[in-house]
């Protein structure tokens, strides 16, 4: 990959962080020359693409369909009570412009699909899965183990969070952690904004680490929160040989 090179702005917006030991300016050119996908971007995909956006990643693609509802306002950090009623995606790109001008956002007014999520996937170096239906998220794992892109696994219910790395050929895909969608899923369930940006803040992390190298991901291990009791819990996953998914790829 060759780095993009940072103006003396950038060096002045980025400097509390390019002082992170094994970050640096070699980080933060990394993350500039980087692009993500983001799968919705509500409570979850939200903080996730705000975090992002704030560390300075060149190029964002945010998929969500959709208009603003007064029940989005509780989790939903990138809509505002005055755009009720109005496209989700049209919100999501002023926030984030507004928030970093330089960032190169790609806002599709669409959730993902089957028909789509092959070029999306191909636009990017890594996607975020935040969306709320199993459909969606199962059709980025097939396309992000196909074409050999990480992906950033969140997820909330109720005061749980649970974050993890999928790396084509080296961890667990989500297809092996849930062979078939779980019973009790719903479109629509409890969840307070702090755990969902508790969640997305995580996510973001893991795909900053991914990207520049800093630290040590989530890979091959499930972050488990219950913020009820703020209990975190480490849970080593493995692949599934027979995983119709990756079980085919080498190891």
């Amino acid at each position: 990959m060759k780095l993009a090179h940072l103006t003396d702005e950038e060096r002045a917006v980025y400097e509390w962080q390019m002082w992170i030991v094994g970050f640096g300016e070699d980080g933060q050119r990394r993350l500039k020359s980087s692009s993500a996908l983001v799968s919705r971007c509500g409570g979850l995909g939200g903080p996730v693409c705000y975090n992002l956006a704030a560390a300075g990643i060149g190029r964002l693609v945010v998929a969500h369909g959709g208009v603003v509802k007064p029940s989005d306002l509780n989790r939903q950090i990138l809509m505002t009570h005055d755009g009720i009623g109005k496209s989700r995606i049209e919100s999501v790109a002023r926030r984030l412009r507004e928030l970093n001008p330089r960032l190169d956002v790609v806002a599709v007014p669409e959730n993902i699909t089957e028909a789509n999520v092959a070029g999306l996937v191909g636009q990017v170096d890594i996607v975020f899965d935040c969306a709320p239906l199993f459909p969606e998220r199962f059709g980025m794992n097939r396309e992000c183990v196909r074409q050999g892109k990480p992906m950033v696994e969140a997820a909330v219910f109720n005061l749980e969070a649970q974050v993890t790395t999928i790396l084509p050929g080296k961890t667990p895909c989500l297809a092996c952690l849930y062979p078939r969608t779980p019973e009790q899923w719903t479109r629509q369930f409890p969840v307070l904004g702090a755990v969902s940006a508790l969640a997305g803040a995580t996510a973001a992390l893991e795909g900053i680490k991914v990207l520049t190298g800093l630290g040590t991901t989530l890979a091959g291990t499930l972050l488990h929160v219950d913020t009820a009791t703020m209990e975190f819990r480490r849970i080593p996953i493995r692949r599934r040989p027979d995983c119709p998914v990756c079980g085919g790829l080498p190891t």
